[in-house]
């Protein structure tokens, strides 16, 4: 079930640089993390019961790296916090939505994420993230 907004990510060149609009209104970033199967630098930067996610590609190919290519910098996807991606997955699949993923698969801090296509969400990338457990890998 889906609980709450947990972050919106924004798609940046350069999260050294980005970072100091943020840093700039009193906002810290908590953790940069690299997850290579996406190709990405993540920044988090928790802003009450949300975050902000700063995404910096690491490869040209990546999935933002081709975002920034077409668009430029802005928002790339809004990120609501699940209890159970395994389900909302299988509800998703039901309803007939397209999902970009067979599964849900492994993002920034371990959590399992799945991404709705944007035709299936008003124009909107959507991810729905369930923070890692104590023990998953």
């Amino acid at each position: 079930m889906i609980e709450r907004i947990a972050h919106i990510g924004i798609a940046v060149r350069s999260i050294d640089e980005a970072r100091r609009l943020y840093e700039s209104l009193g906002l810290t970033v908590e953790a940069i993390e690299e997850v290579p199967a996406e190709g990405v630098r993540v920044a988090l930067i928790p802003c009450g019961e949300s975050a902000i996610e700063l995404l910096e590609p690491t490869s040209e190919d990546s999935p933002v790296a081709r975002f920034l290519e077409r668009r430029g910098p802005g928002i790339h996807h809004l990120c609501l916090g699940s209890d159970d991606v395994m389900s909302d997955d299988a509800s998703l699949r039901g309803a007939g939505i397209r999902v970009l993923r067979e599964e849900p698969t492994r993002g920034a801090g371990g959590s399992r994420v799945q991404f709705v296509h944007p035709k299936s969400a008003g124009g909107v990338l959507l991810e729905l993230s369930q923070a890692a457990a104590d023990g998953d890998e």
